[in-house]
């Protein structure tokens, strides 16, 4: 039995996304035998992002400054936002290095069932960002799930009035299925073949 420091710190990973109790205490076992290298490291590391960690005041991206490293890029496309749901949506996306515009972190998705409101979500900001003029295209990026669709589809109503062309990407993502869980090839495919909305 290891002692219950250590016993909570194989809790603690054990809650990261990806890992259960075991490789939770496999991974904690391979820290503490490298404790002078890769623990001292991953604990530097974990306290400097702790400190510096900001969410964008223009995309709503996770960054240690602001405006985050996207936003802040001038070869970056700002004629062309892609809206997703989520942070990990967002890294998921420019991690495939396909679209090189900017992105528009909603916060979550329209959901009637968990009480998600438009004004819960990032919509108004996107609209302000869409409005200000300078967009050309805003291609929703949303989940093939029902709320996600649903998303989108609320998106597309409120920018009917604004001069701007609105693609989301195509169908054939799998139906239930997360960006942030797709392969590249699935997600450059369905950038390729984004369409118009409506």
């Amino acid at each position: 039995m290891a002692s219950q420091e250590i016993e909570n710190l194989a809790s603690a990973l054990a809650r990261l996304p990806g890992l259960g109790p075991r490789s939770a205490r496999r991974a904690v076992l391979w820290l503490v035998k490298r404790r002078e290298t890769a623990l001292e490291q991953l604990l530097v590391s974990m306290a400097e992002v702790k400190d510096k960690l900001v969410e964008c005041p223009t995309c709503g991206n996770i960054d240690t400054r602001a405006p985050c490293g996207i936003c802040a890029d001038p070869r970056r496309d700002s004629r062309a936002i892609c809206v997703v749901e989520d942070v990990s949506d967002l890294w998921a996306l420019d991690r495939a290095k396909l679209f090189t515009g900017r992105y528009h972190v909603l916060g979550g998705r329209l959901s009637a069932l968990d009480g998600v409101r438009p004004e819960d979500l990032t919509i108004g900001a996107l609209l302000e960002r869409v409005g200000a003029g300078g967009v050309d295209e805003v291609v929703l990026a949303m989940n093939a799930t029902l709320e996600g669709q649903t998303t989108a589809h609320y998106i597309a109503e409120r920018l009917e009035e604004l001069p701007v062309r609105v693609t989301q990407l195509a169908h054939g993502l799998p139906v239930g299925g997360e960006l942030d869980y797709l392969d590249e090839g699935t997600l450059a495919q369905a950038l390729r073949a984004r369409r118009p909305v409506g």
